[in-house]
């Protein structure tokens, strides 16, 4: 496994990937976003499609939903863009390969697991002319989840420790990260209107979805369960249909939050939603695929010291940096057996998938 295909920041994996681009003789479509880099550079959603575009089936792959979760991602899709091999096979059948680079571009860039507006980029594909669903539970738990000072009081820790102890670390978990409407200075915040890239995304699922007659989509994040186990979380229609096709492409190990078998709770607003409203008349089957890094406490440790960070008007440069590498170490382990194994396993999930939409599926473990 090459792990060149990873990268130090947001600029340096846009720069490979518009050269793994170049490699495979791909155009690409920049849409550029309003706002500059954290080192002024510019940033966009790259997209590049590898085939017809009047094919029926569709494999996309998609990166850095959540900003600084975009390291993993940009490498799996640089990986494969430089796989001659994987181009040539998928273009000898009724196929295309989409690859949506850096979906959220400004928190990839500016080490934020959020965008420009501490929006949750996959809690915000809502309805937003419907009322919006209450997040009572994380009001209750917001005054201890997010801290005033940093580093967060001792009572506040165990405030949001008794919460579990009454009501279970996966109700926690849920009243954390399933969304919230309310606080725009709060963690996991669903915004109140659909971001720029939501816009972005439901435009570039009209372009080259509207016309395929099944869709599979792989979208990598990190930051849940074991360190470098990809979970394999099942994302689409909630029918015993639709699941097992899911299972036939990606084996029994496929997980679900609604069955409580997923390292993560049930969600509000995901990217998997837009893809269906979308795109209503194609199969759909999709996947995210989330590798884990460190465990739980840690990561939202590192989220709420970011949270914090956010808030203030003003933070010494050294406790700025500090923060900026714990956030980014929470969800990049920058280690070559860590980089392997991600690469090694979404290999076998891209090659499933190629498989389910050419009606070959063959499951491996």
């Amino acid at each position: 496994m090459d792990v060149s295909c990873f990268s130090q920041s947001y600029a340096e994996a846009r720069q490979k990937f518009l050269q793994a681009c170049a490699y495979a003789h791909l155009e690409v479509e920049s849409r550029a976003h309003p706002l500059p880099g954290r080192d002024g550079e510019e940033l966009a959603i790259d997209v590049a499609l590898l085939g017809s575009p009047t094919a029926a089936n569709l494999l996309v792959v998609s990166s850095g939903v959540h900003g600084v979760e975009g390291f993993c991602g940009s490498a799996v899709q640089v990986d494969h863009l430089r796989n001659h091999d994987w181009s040539r096979q998928c273009r000898d059948q009724n196929m295309a390969v989409l690859y949506v680079h850096a979906v959220n571009p400004y928190g990839f860039s500016w080490l934020r697991r959020v965008n420009e507006d501490n929006v949750d980029i996959n809690r915000n594909f809502m309805d937003f002319n419907r009322p919006l669903p209450g997040n009572p539970e994380y009001t209750s738990i917001a005054p201890l989840l997010v801290p005033r000072r940093q580093p967060p009081t001792l009572l506040s820790t165990l405030g949001l420790l008794g919460y579990a102890l009454r009501h279970g670390t996966k109700a926690l978990q849920s009243a954390i990260t399933r969304g919230q409407h309310n606080d725009p200075d709060g963690l996991f915040f669903a915004g109140t209107q659909p971001t720029w890239s939501n816009v972005q995304v439901r435009q570039i699922i009209r372009r080259y979805g509207s016309q395929c007659r099944r869709i599979g989509w792989i979208d990598v994040h990190t930051g849940l369960g074991p360190s470098g186990v990809g979970e394999r979380i099942y994302k689409g229609h909630d029918t015993p249909d639709a699941i097992a096709r899911a299972r036939s492409w990606w084996g029994e190990q496929v997980t679900l939050s609604t069955q409580g078998t997923s390292s993560s709770a049930v969600l509000n607003g995901t990217l998997d939603l837009a893809v269906m409203q979308e795109c209503p008349d194609a199969q759909y089957n999709g996947l995210t695929l989330e590798y884990g890094t460190k465990p739980g406490p840690m990561v939202l440790k590192a989220l709420r010291a970011d949270q914090w960070l956010h808030n203030q008007a003003a933070v010494p440069a050294e406790r700025l940096m500090q923060i900026k590498r714990q956030l980014r170490d929470a969800f990049y382990i920058d280690t070559d057996p860590w980089k392997r194994r991600v690469l090694q396993q979404a290999q076998d999930v891209l090659e499933l998938t190629r498989l389910g939409l050419a009606g070959t599926p063959k499951v491996r473990s």
